[in-house]
């Protein structure tokens, strides 16, 4: 298991670069004073990593409130993401510049190809090649990438994606696609890791809230840590901000962990990567 230490612990990723293994997402995070204020909040708080994405147009306000924050841009992890109108080669390093310009900054931690498009992702992932060799994004990879998406980009890629970026939750583990992400080094991340609020709807849940006297945000959360796997949980509440990250003081069983496991029901709760409407 990889260790778990502190709210601004990492996991390594396959070029050296260290990933804070919890961070904070703004999916959905209107841009302006509520992004803002939940950026501030969370590095404020302790929070080292903030993932945002052009399609979420909140990326000024992300910026601002890491300016606005105690934290040095230099010990942020920040990570943005192309949109599947802006692939290609050309038009996704434009929209590099152009996320670059939102946020204020010269250089992104981590920059995903935001969701498979079939050939021409190829031509995306070769600008992100292109951008990586250049340093200008610390460490690249990709998001809603199945196995089969990420076999046929490997086929043509020089870099292996350090990270690939999943729903993820006890309804829908995937254990096939986290073991074969493990065999190539690239570095398994979860969005909506709160099944969008259902899973506040399962007992077994309440059950071990209960058993451990932690809330369920933070059981289900420190199943992911434990799992191996990145979680950015979105939240524009300071006081949840700070409470999802309460995750340090208590450890989940291996038969609780696996209990977890055993909730897979291939169940997503977002759009299917080979049903998404591009």
């Amino acid at each position: 298991m990889k260790k778990i230490t502190d709210l601004q612990g990492s996991f390594e990723l396959h070029n050296g670069v260290q990933m804070p293994y919890f961070g904070l997402g703004v999916y959905q995070s209107e841009d302006g004073s509520e992004v803002i204020n939940a950026v501030k909040a969370a590095l404020n708080h302790g929070y080292r990593h903030i993932d945002t994405a052009a399609i979420y147009d909140n990326e000024e306000g992300v910026g601002t409130g890491i300016r606005e924050s105690t934290v040095d841009r230099k010990d942020v992890f920040l990570t943005s993401k192309v949109w599947n109108t802006d692939q290609g080669y050309d038009t996704t390093l434009k929209a590099f510049d152009a996320s670059l310009e939102r946020l204020g900054t010269d250089y992104l931690d981590l920059y995903l190809v935001h969701w498979p498009k079939g050939e021409i992702s190829k031509e995306t992932w070769k600008a992100l090649e292109k951008l990586y060799k250049e340093k200008r994004v610390r460490a690249i990879g990709v998001s809603n990438f199945l196995q089969y998406h990420l076999e046929d980009l490997l086929t043509s890629a020089e870099i292996v994606p350090m990270v690939n970026q999943m729903e993820f939750h006890p309804f829908l583990v995937q254990q096939d696609l986290i073991d074969f992400c493990n065999s190539k080094g690239i570095q398994y991340e979860a969005w909506s890791p709160l099944m969008q609020g259902n899973i506040f709807d399962l007992d077994v849940m309440t059950e071990l809230a209960s058993k451990y006297k932690k809330t369920i945000a933070q059981i289900v959360l420190r199943w992911d840590l434990q799992k191996g796997v990145v979680t950015i949980p979105k939240s524009s509440k300071k006081e949840r901000i700070i409470a999802n990250s309460d995750l340090f003081d208590f450890e989940l069983s291996k038969e609780d962990v696996e209990l977890l496991d055993g909730l897979e029901k291939g169940k997503r709760f977002g759009p299917d990567p080979d049903n998404f409407a591009f």
